[in-house]
């Protein structure tokens, strides 16, 4: 019988790099026998002098735990996997100490200085970058897009790591809210331009390399000419017109796209516009209808899962670079920090895929905001549907209070709230029309806004007259009215 032994990364160079054997076994003891007897060199690291298998060797039939089950005369079917997970430390000590100079007659001086050989030491001992790799990622070039929640685990590892140039795409600046996951940035940077601080911030990680800092929105008009200019982009965007829109510059312009997406607990991770893999629109070809689908900032997102995803962001950029391992070309990795858990979908590029298909009909950026049905229209209601949080101030103060509809979620309401409003949150209003009487003057409000513009529409369509949104939500109150109020 014939079984599969995975071999973790410590075992591999006793095993002439293999990363699986196909050994015979019908028992655990019988298949490592034979394993340790097709790779001597592995025996030792398995077995002890007594002949027994080492206490810190665990070994898993189909990913179970066998240790306590009499482990070496476990039965072994073809279609098990015997995994073999020996304790691995962070390492000990390594000194190296290669030449940084070139004596007379002797060899010539290395591609990095003394300095970087320090820094890059733990690259440099590893046969999968060495000083050939970690030459190529000096003269390397990425560009991030956005230097938020995805983009700062991104920058700062990439410039740990030796990008010799690391682009980054943005124009906001530092809110108090950024710093529960952006950790570019500290409290100090609160107000300053994000690309500052990133710029700052990266300087003091790695001085060899060089941040270039893009402060404009990314759009149709500039995005080409921005790609062409790096090796990989690494998408960090938060909105469905950007991601197109990077999506689509990143084909025509032949550059791979490293894509992640955050949202409460779950992530996504994916590498797309490569030369034989799909591209976002192979998985989806079109936008959800605007508004449908929330933001993090209207949903929220778990401090420590943008740092999760942008790592793993980081690791794809560097396999591209190094042209090492299996990039996630042609795979979805999705993730679920609150069980915990990963899973990988394959992928497959789309003959009728409209950008990068056989027969593409995209050829050049388009108007994103029109594609994914973002417009004007929808970013505020007519004027006589909004009020304004100094007129309803006016109208509190003489009595005249209309009803104060809050519809957020019943988490948020705990935060904060308008005094004497009523709580029905957006998601279960067209069931509660009743709870609302269409004679009185009703004022929607959210934390932004946004969520109260589509309760407005909403509460239109179903028959409300006297209805209107409250601009820009608890945030504009607490910044006109009353500071008091916590902006969240």
């Amino acid at each position: 019988m014939i079984v599969t032994v995975l071999l973790p990364t410590p075992l591999r160079p006793y095993a002439g790099g293999a990363k699986q054997a196909r050994v015979e076994g019908s028992t655990v003891r019988e298949a490592l026998g034979n394993l340790a007897a097709l790779h001597p060199a592995l025996r030792r690291h398995l077995y002890g002098d007594d002949g027994a298998l080492r206490s810190f060797v665990n070994v898993y039939v189909n990913d179970e735990d066998i240790r306590y089950a009499n482990r070496e005369e476990t039965p072994l079917t073809e279609r098990d996997v015997v995994s073999i997970v020996p304790s691995v430390a962070g390492g000990v000590p390594t000194e190296i100490a290669p030449p940084v100079g070139a004596a007379p007659g002797g060899p010539p001086p290395l591609p990095l200085s003394a300095g970087e050989i320090r820094r890059y030491s733990r690259h440099l001992i590893m046969p999968e970058v060495g000083l050939e790799g970690q030459v190529r990622l000096k003269e390397s070039s990425v560009l991030l897009l956005g230097a938020g929640g995805l983009g700062s685990p991104l920058a700062l590892y990439l410039a740990a790591a030796g990008v010799g140039r690391i682009g980054i795409v943005d124009f906001d600046v530092v809110d108090a809210s950024n710093l529960q996951r952006q950790i570019l940035h500290g409290t100090s940077d609160v107000g300053r331009s994000k690309l500052e601080s990133a710029r700052d911030r990266l300087r003091e990680v790695n001085p060899y390399v060089t941040v270039e800092a893009h402060e404009t929105r990314l759009t149709s008009e500039n995005a080409l000419e921005l790609f062409r200019r790096y090796d990989v982009i690494a998408d960090g965007t938060d909105n469905f017109p950007t991601r197109y829109l990077v999506n689509d510059a990143s084909v025509l312009a032949g550059k791979p796209n490293v894509y992640g997406s955050i949202f409460r607990f779950e992530g996504q991770v994916s590498v797309f516009a490569t030369a034989d893999g799909p591209c976002y629109r192979c998985l989806y070809p079109e936008p959800p209808p605007a508004g449908l689908v929330p933001s993090c900032a209207e949903g929220g997102v778990l401090g420590v899962l943008p740092g999760l995803v942008g790592t793993l962001q980081a690791t794809e950029v560097i396999k591209l670079l190094l042209g090492q391992g299996e990039p996630l070309i042609g795979r979805l990795l999705l993730i679920d920090a609150l069980g915990m858990t990963f899973r990988t979908l394959k992928l497959r590029k789309s003959p009728d895929c409209a950008v990068c298909g056989e027969h593409a009909t995209v050829r050049a950026l388009m108007d994103y905001d029109a594609f994914c049905g973002v417009g004007p229209e929808e970013e505020r209601l007519d004027n006589a549907l909004e009020i304004d949080p100094p007129m309803l101030r006016s109208l509190l103060d003489r009595g005249d209070a209309p009803t104060l509809l809050d519809v957020r979620e019943p988490h948020e309401w705990a935060i904060t709230r308008l005094p004497g409003a009523t709580l029905i949150p957006l998601h279960t209003l067209p069931y509660k029309w009743n709870a609302l009487n269409t004679a009185d003057e009703i004022v929607a409000y959210c934390r932004t806004g946004a969520r109260s513009r589509k309760a407005v529409l909403a509460l239109r369509e179903a028959g409300f007259r006297k209805v209107r949104n409250l601009t820009g939500g608890l945030h504009a109150w607490s910044d006109q009215i009353d500071s008091a109020v916590p902006k969240y």
